[in-house]
C-alpha cells in the first residue's frame, strides 16, 4: 500500500487483496487517517475507525446510534427493503428499547445456563468429528466448524434438527449479501423465507410449547411482556444468525491460524490451562466480526482531531483495533502466552451496552471444539501448507473469516 488514498479505496471498495489482507491497510490507515471519509458503494457517507482507543469509545458513545430505522434512507440503501422485519430487534436499536429486549432474551445466557451446556457441547463435537474422514484431505468448514454453532443455536431456539441445513443455507445467502442485482434477489428472497419460517415456527411454539428459549420468548410475549410480534420474529432470527456465522468462521481462523504456527499450537496442548487464554488470543488476532454494524451520528461528533457530521453513517473496524500497536506489543504477531489476555482487552465481542451477549456461548464452543479436536488429532495438519488461504470475499467487511479450509485430520506417516 503506497499512498492513503489507494487504502481508503482499498477499504471503502473491499477489493480481492483488501479481503486477502485487510491488516495491511488497516496498518496504513491507523498511521495516516484513523477516522476517514469513505463513500462505499452504497453511496452513504461513512466514517472508518481504525484505532483502538477510537473504537472503544465510539461502541459505546450514545451520540452513535445503533436505531437504524433512524436513518432508514440510509439502511435501505445498503440492505434493501426486505431486511427492515428481519431487523426490529435488539442489534438494531438504542435506550430504552434494547435494554427490553436484551433483558428478556439474557437469562438464557447466563454463565451458569452456558456452563451447564458443557455437556452438550462435547457430546456435538465428538459426534462431529466421528464422521469426518482421518487420513484425507477434506474442507473442515462444512462438516464441523459450521454444524458445530448451529446445532448448538437451533437447539437452543428449538429448532426441528430436520431444518437445520435449510436455515444454514438461508443465513448463508444472507451472509454473503452484495450490491449487484442477482446478490439483492438472493438474499432477499432468503430474508423472506426466514421471516416466514420463524413467524410459523412462534405459532407452532403456541400451538405446543417445548423446553427451549423461543418456547419461553413466545409465552412472554403473550402475557403482555412487552415484546411486539415482530419483535418475537426478528430476535429470533438475530439470535440464530449471529449464534452460529460469527462462531463458525472464528473456529476455522483459530484452527488455521493454529495450524500456521505449530509453535502456539504446541504450547497450548502442553498446557490445558492457556485454553482460554488462546481463545481469547485468537479472537484478538483474527476475530470473525471484522468490522461492528453500522452506527449513525445523531449529532456532529469528533474522534482523533476528524469531524463526523451528524447523519453520517460509522464503521468501526474492529480487526483494526485489535492489531493496534498503541494497544498491544506486537500486535501483529499471535501469542497465546500473551501478558495481559484478559476477556475485556480485545474488542471481539464490541464494547459497552451491545456487547455481544452470546460471547459466553461462542467462547466455550470455541474453547471445547479447539480442545478436543487437537487432542484427539495431535498431528492434524493443513492439506497444502504451501497453498494460498483463501478467505471470504464479500462487498463490505462484516465477517472475516475462511472460504474453505482443506486438512488432514491423521496423515500417514
Amino acid at each position: 500500500m503506497t499512498t492513503t488514498q489507494e487504502a481508503v479505496t482499498a477499504a471503502e471498495r473491499c477489493t480481492p487483496e483488501f479481503r486477502r489482507d485487510p491488516h495491511t491497510v488497516y496498518a496504513h490507515l491507523r498511521d495516516a487517517a484513523p477516522v476517514c471519509p469513505m463513500r462505499p458503494p452504497h453511496g452513504n457517507e461513512t466514517y472508518l475507525i481504525t484505532r483502538y482507543e477510537d473504537a472503544r469509545a465510539a461502541l459505546a458513545d450514545p451520540r452513535l446510534s445503533k436505531d437504524m430505522y433512524g436513518a432508514m434512507d440510509a439502511y435501505r440503501r445498503i440492505f434493501g427493503d426486505s431486511s427492515v422485519a428481519l431487523d426490529d430487534n435488539m442489534l438494531n436499536s438504542d435506550g430504552p428499547k434494547h435494554t427490553r429486549l436484551r433483558r428478556l432474551v439474557n437469562s438464557a445466557f447466563t454463565l451458569r445456563r452456558v456452563e451447564a451446556l458443557r455437556p452438550k457441547i462435547q457430546d456435538i463435537v465428538r459426534g462431529l468429528l466421528d464422521e469426518c474422514p482421518a487420513r484425507e484431505p477434506f474442507d473442515l468448514l462444512p462438516v464441523f466448524a459450521f454444524p458445530l454453532p448451529i446445532i448448538v443455536i437451533c437447539d437452543l431456539l428449538g429448532v426441528p434438527p430436520q431444518e437445520r441445513s435449510w436455515m444454514q443455507d438461508l443465513s448463508y445467502a444472507v451472509a454473503r449479501s452484495g450490491f449487484d442485482e442477482e446478490a439483492r434477489r438472493a438474499q432477499q428472497q432468503a430474508e423472506k423465507d426466514l421471516h416466514a419460517y420463524f413467524s410459523d415456527l412462534v405459532a407452532a411454539k403456541r400451538r405446543r410449547p417445548g423446553d427451549d428459549l423461543l418456547s419461553a420468548l413466545t409465552a412472554v410475549r403473550d402475557d403482555g411482556g412487552g415484546l411486539t410480534e415482530n419483535e418475537l420474529v426478528s430476535t429470533a432470527f438475530l439470535l440464530m444468525f449471529a449464534g452460529h456465522k460469527t462462531t463458525a468462521y472464528l473456529i476455522g481462523n483459530a484452527v488455521h491460524h493454529l495450524l500456521s504456527h505449530p509453535e502456539q499450537l504446541r504450547a497450548v496442548r502442553e498446557n490445558g490451562e492457556l485454553t482460554r487464554a488462546a481463545v481469547e488470543e485468537l479472537v484478538r488476532y483474527d476475530t470473525s466480526v471484522e468490522s461492528a454494524t453500522f452506527r449513525y451520528a445523531t449529532e456532529d461528533v469528533e474522534y482523533s482531531g476528524t469531524r463526523i457530521p451528524k447523519g453520517a453513517l460509522v464503521q468501526v473496524a474492529i480487526s483494526s483495533a485489535n492489531r493496534d500497536p498503541l494497544k498491544f506489543d506486537a500486535a501483529d504477531e499471535l501469542n497465546v502466552m500473551r501478558p495481559g489476555n484478559a476477556q475485556d482487552a480485545h474488542l471481539g465481542f464490541g464494547h459497552g451496552s451491545h456487547y455481544c451477549l452470546g460471547a459466553p456461548l461462542a467462547r466455550l464452543e470455541m474453547q471445547l471444539a479447539l480442545t478436543i479436536l487437537f487432542d484427539r488429532f495431535p498431528r492434524m495438519a493443513l492439506a497444502d501448507p504451501r497453498a494460498e488461504t483463501r478467505w471470504l470475499e464479500v462487498p463490505f467487511p462484516a465477517f472475516r473469516g475462511l472460504a474453505e479450509l482443506p486438512v488432514v485430520l491423521d496423515p500417514a506417516g
